[in-house]
């Protein structure tokens, strides 16, 4: 599979898998070790994940049965969000939240280090100059690659990148034919602007795209019907992939399905490039309008 280069010590497989609702998926250990390993022999070798989802120690049970596993993944994980006790969740950038966070991760997963580490949504308390410091004592311990941050609009992104001595790698983002307000809010622009490849997280929409009952999506689904034909296959799926992929940002599509079948649906979108104007087809069924 192509992979693509975020910084010097980072690549990731050009679609990740991801793990939010790992718990959700009942494999047994063994049967999650397979799954792992036949995603790794179809190229995917990235996965995300965050400390809110659950799946950290799940995912280090399964790699302490193949500890050398570890050497052939990368693994994304976000932090900056906490629960308490009355189920609110909250934003928490504190030096402190965060270095603990990260210690927790990785003592439930089993490594050393992680990959990559994104700040999970902007907070509004956030002191760039504290995360920052969190930054250089995760790097330099050797527990944390790469830094990036998901969900931030620019002005939250320029202001953590100017107090970091890190660049950041990339910005996660829900990019879907359901949803393009990264195309027009800046962020993908704000991407382009630092030659950073954007995350896109939920590129079907949670599944809302296959939803008979929403006529936007039915509108969507036509539409993707049309071009999957045109390219002679009958997996809509492909074409968001593809969507997504053709698109000069590099965005790298995050899927959340446990089905290996439909994974190889996003691997093939990796061989096709849409025209602009069936690029455009999609980007107009999904705004419901035409170009002004």
């Amino acid at each position: 599979m192509k992979r693509i280069r975020l910084s010097e010590t980072l690549e990731l497989s050009r679609i990740v898998q991801g793990l939010m609702r790992l718990a959700s998926w009942n494999f047994s250990k063994v049967e999650l070790l397979n799954h792992l390993e036949n995603l790794i022999d179809l190229g995917v070798t990235s996965f995300d994940l965050a400390d809110t989802y659950g799946c950290e120690e799940i995912l280090g049970e399964v790699l302490s049965l193949h500890p050398e596993l570890r050497q052939n993944i990368q693994i994304i994980t976000k932090c900056g969000i906490r629960i308490n006790e009355h189920k609110m969740k909250y934003c928490d950038t504190s030096k402190d939240y965060l270095i603990t966070s990260v210690n927790n991760t990785l003592r439930k997963l089993g490594t050393d280090y992680l990959d990559l580490l994104l700040i999970n949504r902007p907070d509004p308390l956030m002191d760039p100059e504290e995360v920052s410091e969190a930054f250089n004592i995760l790097y330099k311990s050797g527990k944390v690659l790469n830094f990036g941050v998901a969900y931030f609009k620019t002005s939250s992104f320029n202001l953590l990148q100017k107090y970091s001595r890190f660049s950041l790698v990339t910005n996660m983002l829900e990019i879907s034919p359901l949803n393009l307000r990264a195309f027009f809010d800046g962020t993908i622009d704000l991407c382009q602007e630092y030659e950073i490849p954007p995350l896109a997280c939920s590129p079907l929409a949670g599944g809302k795209l296959f939803n008979t009952s929403s006529e936007e999506a039915i509108n969507i689904c036509q539409t993707l019907e049309e071009i999957a034909a045109n390219w002679g296959i009958s997996n809509i799926d492909t074409i968001v992939y593809a969507f997504l992929l053709t698109h000069p940002a590099k965005i790298i599509p995050i899927i959340g399905t446990k089905n290996i079948e439909r994974v190889k649906h996003a691997i093939l979108a990796l061989d096709i490039k849409l025209t602009r104007e069936e690029w455009f087809e999609v980007f107009l069924a999904g705004l419901g309008k035409s170009v002004d």
